[in-house]
């Protein structure tokens, strides 16, 4: 089963069948989700979200554009979400240096302190990094110990290999179907099966052909068969191993 290391069905745009997008998953291939968080609200909510079914899991965190809402209470509620069970990682954490709606030394401030959140409780991390790949490097390398995959990668080859010399995995979703992916392409090439996860990133990063449409959890397998093609093996293939290393990376095995 396809396994979609990254969603947000508690986006707005869902607010409509949201209860129907999850029911009809497991008939296109997808047997899990895991539902990442943007600020401490939404974190509780997909906590929540996945406590209420089987097939989601959640990823707690403060994603960068929300880095400024970090105060005293952040990290214990936080603390608190990561011990229930549906709860599989520390995530959206990282830096974003295109929008800047946070100051990036905050950012950086946030994503150390949330790092260490992820090694005190023994848990994996969900990054993002957008125009941000060197500030990304130097605090994840301060963390040899840290477990982590990049998601939706948007980087070179040269980055993705490094990053899994560190033990990272790397997540590709939509952006792999554009036309103008050839560096995302000779990044999947350069990343090893065993350390490649799949994701929509939905309801962003629609790919080709539903593009300018809504993203769904379903379109998942358009960035597998992009992947069987890059890595020129039977799209099976990708769907075994990428949901291997899910578990895996999760703690779902």
């Amino acid at each position: 089963m396809l396994f979609d290391t990254h969603v947000h069905l508690l986006d707005e745009r869902f607010d409509g069948d949201r209860e129907e997008v999850v029911a009809q998953l497991t008939g296109h291939g997808v047997g899990n989700v895991v539902e990442a968080s943007s600020d401490l609200e939404n974190s509780v909510c997909a906590a929540a979200f996945a406590r209420e079914h089987d097939i989601v899991h959640a990823a707690v965190g403060i994603h960068p554009h929300s880095a400024g809402e970090w105060d005293g209470h952040t990290e214990e509620e936080l603390r608190t979400l990561l011990q229930e069970p549906k709860v599989v990682a520390v995530g959206e954490i990282g830096l974003d240096y295109h929008y800047d709606f946070s100051p990036r030394e905050k950012q950086k401030e946030v994503f150390e302190k949330q790092i260490r959140l992820a090694l005190d409780v023994d848990m994996p991390i969900v990054v993002h990094s957008r125009e941000a790949t060197a500030d990304t490097l130097e605090i994840l390398k301060k963390y040899p110990g840290v477990r982590g995959e990049l998601h939706c990668f948007s980087g070179s080859a040269e980055t993705a290999v490094e990053l899994v010399k560190m033990g990272f995995y790397i997540a590709f979703g939509g952006a792999l179907t554009f036309k103008n992916a050839r560096k995302t392409i000779e990044a999947a090439r350069a990343v090893p099966t065993e350390r490649l996860l799949v994701e929509t990133d939905c309801p962003y990063m629609t790919p080709v052909p539903f593009r300018g449409k809504r993203n769904e959890p379903a379109y998942v397998r358009y960035a597998a068969e992009k992947l069987a093609e890059v890595k020129e093996v039977p799209v099976e293939e990708i769907v075994r191993v990428t949901e291997e290393n899910a578990k895996r990376f999760f703690g779902l095995a």
